[in-house]
């Protein structure tokens, strides 16, 4: 399982390792993960990447529309996990 490194905006490094990825809108999106085992967090990631900038730049989506269905997408994906 490929793990990333963010930096926060307090500098704080945190990282997660990547469960899936997608493309909806034209948007990316990365579905991740604290653990690798069965009981860490899963949070869902959109990419709001400008062209110019250097490195991805990514936001917790939190929109309660957006999240069900991207939850839905990634739960398709990857067939044998559900996303509550």
């Amino acid at each position: 399982m490929e793990k990333i490194k963010f930096t926060g905006e307090d500098e704080e490094v945190i990282e997660f390792y990547v469960l899936e990825q997608t493309t909806v809108g034209g948007i990316n999106y990365i579905l991740v993960t604290d653990s690798e085992g069965d009981d860490g967090e899963a949070l869902i990631l959109k990419d709001m990447s400008e062209n110019a900038d250097e490195e991805a730049v990514y936001d917790i989506v939190s929109d309660e529309e957006e999240l069900e269905s991207l939850a839905k997408i990634f739960e398709n994906l990857l067939e044998d996990v559900e996303l509550k």
